[in-house]
Parts: structure tokens; C-alpha cells; sequence
């Protein structure tokens, strides 16, 4: 199948042009208003390809069907979905996306700043690129392929299954959400309004990638209360509640339980911020592991470890607060392990090799297992996401268009 003509890198190089830097430090949905603009211009898009009821809600959804063309009326209803959204690391504000034509291996020096050179040494996954088209950003901002090249696909898709009707396929719901950066992706969505019964999340890197195995995760917020008093005068009354966060952080192991000497299935335990002075500290912390049972073992080690800091200072408080972000997928798609096989038999059949992935992280696709749609993860080519260094090869964005198409092919001839 030729799918060239449906402009998937050109799609994205349009839309990482778009600011939708999502902001975790806003409590209003999305968490920036800005993500919108991107939503208005899909929702446009999406009509003028054909789908006739593509609309943005209140929160910033946007909702599309591709009708069903089959003579079949027990077709699952199939989701594809992205997100919006980029991540708070680098700036996404500004992004000037270069396309380099037929990648030979060399250096990309980045031209805004010449000090952020893309190399196979830094990145190997280059070196199965070679001959490829790429899509940089020009070294000041991240790229934003994560996940606007999951929208490219996306729309592009859509747009050649709306122009090819000998696809037999069910009915396809096409969803975008925005701040899935800031953990908030699923968290207003009408599951009922999306009305589907399985669902993809198009937001993996490499080639063949397809993830249904997640992290489970918890938030712990943690405050530290000291004892102020007048520095000039503090001997024998101050109790300063950084010093004593200090204390308590420095207690933390120093060669395990950390993103930093771990890997594979092994979880973590890894502070995000401290704000806060003499008075009072405030400390944030990601709990996560694939074995949802140990983030109970976790929090308990590290609370434990905040009381025996704490103990050791009078007049300190503290306080601990666990909260729930997010699920390992793995627990609900185990029971429907076809939607997994059939994203691997649409690989094979463009050519793809499938290679299941471990997410050390989450995507919406955790959420939304857990909502009530099984949703597995699949690649789109983005790489180095969050960075500066951010990429994505265009042929891997049209294989992942492919992939989609022979799905929902599969769906509809295992009906």
C-alpha cells in the first residue's frame, strides 16, 4: 500500500509548530489553554477528511468516527489515540522542525546551537536509520513528536482509510487528549462518549515496538514542618525544616531504589521537587515498580526512613501522603490478549518485526486499560523524546500508518 501521498511527516513538521507545552504546576484542565489551538486545528483537519461529527469538548478532547464499512454488525468498536500535549522538560514554544532527507549516519549538527549535535554514538538506534528521512527540532526546544507524530499517524490514517473504502473495517473512534505529560491524559474523559470497546495508544519509539506491560505508579507528597525563630537568637530553638529534608533525602540508598541504578522490570523510588524553607519543606516524590503490590512496600520504607529522620529532631512534624496515578496495563490485558496479538499479526503483515517492550513509565493507555478499554502501545518512530535531541524517521512513522490499517482489517475479519 502506497500511503506516501498522505503526508504523515509532513503532518507532523505542521503541528510541532503549535505550542501545547502542558504545565504541572496548573490546576485548571487542560493545564494549559494553549493545547487547544492544536485540538481546533485537528478538529478542522479531521471534517475536511470527511468525518463529519470530529468535535473538541470542554476539556480539550477531540472526538472523531470513522464510520463502519463492513456488512458485519459484531465488530468490536476500535480506538486509536494520542496526546496533545508536550513535556514541561524542554520548552516546546518556538519549534522549528528541519527535515533531513535520506539520514547517512553522519552527525546532525543542530543549527541554533551548534553545541546539540544528534550522533549514533549518543543515540544508536540511528544506525538502523540510515537512508531514512528524519525530523529534528534546530536545538533549542525539544521536537514534540511525542506524541504529535502518534497524531500524524493518526491523521493520516484516517485520512486513507476515509479515501480507501475496500478496507472493510468496524467502527474506528479517533480520540486526542491533552496533559497525558503531566499524568492527567484520561482524567475528564467520557468514557461513555467515546463508546469504544479496545483501543491503541500510538505513542512508542522504536521500530515494531508494542508495549502492554506498565509501571504502576503513586504520588507521595510529604511535608516537613521545623521550628523557626530569629537566626540572630536561634541557638538552642531553631530547628531548620531544610536541614532536616536534607537529612532525609541524604538517607535515601545511594545504589538502588533510584530511576538512576535501575532497570527492566525493577521499580523505584525518586524525588521530583522540594520547595520550601525554615519553616516548612515540601517534598514530592514517584513511587513505581510492574508489581502494583510493591509500591505498598515502598511507601512504607520510605515513610519509615521520614520517621526516623524526624525523630531525630524535636519540635519536627511531618506528614505523609500517598496517592494513586496509574496502573500496570498488564493486569487488565492479560484477560483479552488478542488485542496485543493482533497488533503483532498487523506488524508481520507490513514487514514489521514485532518487539514487545517493557514501558518503564505509563502512557494514557494505562488509564484507559482500567476505564474499561484494554489499550495496548505502538510505535511511531519517536526517539530521544523530552530532549533536545528529540527525533523521529519518517519511514517509521509510515509503518506505524500501516500497522493501523491492517488492525483494523484483523478486527474486522476475526468478527
Amino acid at each position: 500500500m502506497d500511503i506516501t501521498k498522505y503526508k504523515v511527516g509532513e503532518r507532523l513538521m505542521k503541528y510541532v509548530q503549535v505550542d501545547t507545552e502542558a504545565d504541572p504546576n496548573s490546576t485548571t484542565f487542560p493545564s494549559s489553554m494553549k493545547q487547544k489551538d492544536l485540538a481546533k486545528i485537528l478538529v478542522e483537519e479531521l471534517k475536511s477528511i470527511g468525518i463529519s461529527d470530529a468535535e473538541m469538548d470542554e476539556h480539550g478532547y477531540v472526538f472523531g468516527t470513522i464510520p463502519a464499512n463492513t456488512k458485519k454488525s459484531n465488530v468490536p468498536t476500535v480506538c486509536f489515540c494520542a496526546h496533545m500535549d508536550t513535556a514541561p522538560d524542554v520548552t516546546g514554544k518556538n519549534v522549528k522542525p528541519i527535515l533531513h532527507k535520506n539520514y547517512t549516519g553522519a552527525p546532525i549538527v543542530l543549527p541554533d546551537d551548534n553545541l546539540q549535535v544528534i550522533t549514533v554514538e549518543k543515540h544508536p538506534y540511528l544506525k538502523e536509520k540510515i537512508g531514512d528521512d528524519l525530523i529534528t527540532a534546530s536545538g533549542l526546544t525539544l521536537l514534540g513528536a511525542d506524541d504529535k507524530a502518534g497524531v500524524a499517524c493518526i491523521m493520516a490514517y484516517t485520512d486513507y482509510i476515509m479515501n480507501n473504502p475496500s478496507v472493510e473495517h468496524g467502527v474506528i473512534r479517533i480520540l486526542f487528549t491533552p496533559d497525558e505529560e503531566v499524568g492527567r491524559g484520561v482524567e475528564h474523559l467520557d468514557m461513555e462518549k467515546l463508546n469504544a470497546d479496545y483501543g491503541y495508544t500510538l505513542d512508542g519509539g522504536t521500530l515494531g515496538s508494542i508495549e502492554d506491560e506498565s509501571f504502576s505508579a503513586d504520588a507521595v507528597e510529604i511535608s516537613i514542618s521545623g521550628v523557626s525563630a530569629h537566626p540572630g537568637y536561634a541557638k538552642g530553638k531553631m530547628v531548620h525544616a531544610t536541614k532536616v529534608a536534607a537529612d532525609f533525602i541524604d538517607s535515601l540508598p545511594k545504589d538502588s531504589w533510584s530511576p538512576e541504578t535501575t532497570s527492566g522490570r525493577e521499580g523505584f523510588v525518586h524525588p521530583t521537587f522540594i520547595n520550601g524553607g525554615m519553616e516548612s519543606v515540601q517534598i514530592g516524590f514517584i513511587i513505581r515498580d510492574h508489581i502494583t503490590s510493591k509500591l505498598k512496600e515502598y511507601e512504607d520504607r520510605l515513610q519509615a526512613l521520614l520517621e526516623e529522620t524526624v525523630a531525630k529532631y524535636p519540635g519536627v512534624k511531618s506528614t505523609f501522603v500517598a496517592k494513586e496515578q496509574y496502573r500496570n496495563m498488564k493486569e487488565i490485558i492479560k484477560d483479552v490478549p488478542f488485542v496485543t496479538d493482533y497488533a503483532i499479526e498487523a506488524m508481520k503483515r507490513v514487514g514489521v518485526e514485532p518487539k514487545p517492550v517493557i514501558i518503564r513509565g505509563g502512557t494514557d493507555g494505562s488509564r484507559l486499560s482500567f476505564m474499561g478499554l484494554p489499550c495496548p502501545n505502538l510505535f511511531t518512530g519517536e526517539m530521544a523524546i523530552h530532549s533536545k535531541h528529540e527525533y523521529c524517521s519518517v519511514q517509521d512513522m509510515e509503518k506505524a500508518v500501516k500497522t493501523m490499517i491492517e488492525i483494523s482489517k484483523i478486527w474486522e475479519e476475526k468478527a
